[in-house]
């Protein structure tokens, strides 16, 4: 169990972490949130092998290491493969995630691919860059999954990257939809896992910061004060500010969903219901995990 384990025993990827309490409750909690994800979604198949995604954020060291330490402590049973993808952004620090990488013994794929090039020539000036970014990234990756043998590609999206897809869905898209834990891409050759669904953006960023990971920060598209995300992000702080606790709120929703009780009826057949109508009750939604309910 994590709880009876030495933390004087740990991953090199964890080499130097404070040793303050709330900076072991803080690892224990991270490493807690995403096993019950990597459970409750049923990521594991043993044997397989993931590719781990490192942009070199707060958010994929967080997800590269808690992969680890899972990994490490025996609670999963699969090969873990990093991978960078160099995007050809000018002034990207090239050597600073292999030579962490290395220095830790992660084994690691660095990838260089100019789609900043592509990008900068196809998207008008004043445009956001994130739709087609995101797509360029996402074929190679898929390639270099393919091409080192991996069934997933593991992305390190947490919670609040899940709740603000959901709300830019339900503002700009007119539909009720997000990044979900675990999908399976058009090709159904692969599955795009996210074990960082029940983890917090504020314990990623915690946890980056204590561990003093040489963050890169995204030049591309972080610095588009316009996007819709950030508008979106902008909102949730806001409430967030205003009740505490409203996030979490809203992400047990996504969790606790009632076809019934919404307008599509494609998922709830309404022209069954009438009063003297004998219909099948509708499946209740599945209970959460004890440890579940607190994410």
């Amino acid at each position: 169990m994590l709880d009876d384990t030495d933390d004087a025993e740990i991953h090199p990827l964890f080499a130097g972490a404070p040793q303050g309490t709330e900076f072991r409750k803080l690892r224990k909690r991270l490493v807690r949130d995403t096993r019950a994800a990597i459970e409750d979604y049923g990521m594991i198949r043993p044997g397989d092998r993931w590719l781990v995604c490192l942009s070199g954020g707060k958010d994929s060291y967080t997800l590269l290491a808690v992969l680890h330490e899972l990994q490490w402590r025996g609670l999963l049973p699969v090969d873990l493969l990093a991978c960078n993808l160099d995007q050809g952004q000018p002034g990207f620090p090239a050597t600073v995630l292999p030579e962490f990488l290395s220095a830790r013994g992660v084994p690691h794929r660095i990838e260089y691919q100019d789609t900043y090039a592509i990008v900068k020539e196809k998207v008008p000036a004043g445009r956001t860059y994130c739709a087609l970014c995101s797509r360029l990234r996402r074929g190679n990756l898929y390639r270099i999954a393919r091409e080192e043998g991996c069934s997933a590609v593991v992305l390190g999206h947490h919670r609040d990257d899940i709740l603000e897809t959901f709300f830019m869905n339900l503002f700009h898209g007119g539909r009720l939809a997000t990044m979900p834990p675990k999908l399976l891409n058009e090709e159904g050759d692969l599955t795009v896992l996210r074990p960082l669904a029940y983890v917090a953006e504020a314990d990623c960023e915690r946890f980056a910061r204590a561990m003093n990971y040489p963050i890169i920060p995204c030049d591309l598209c972080g610095s588009q004060e316009g996007l819709q995300r950030v508008q979106v992000k902008r909102l949730l702080d806001e409430w967030e500010t205003r009740t505490p606790g409203r996030r979490q709120v809203m992400f047990r929703a996504l969790m606790n969903v009632r076809p019934s009780h919404l307008l599509d009826p494609n998922l709830f057949d309404f022209s069954a219901i009438f009063p003297d109508a004998v219909a099948e009750p509708e499946a209740a939604p599945p209970n959460l995990r004890s440890q579940g309910e607190e994410h």
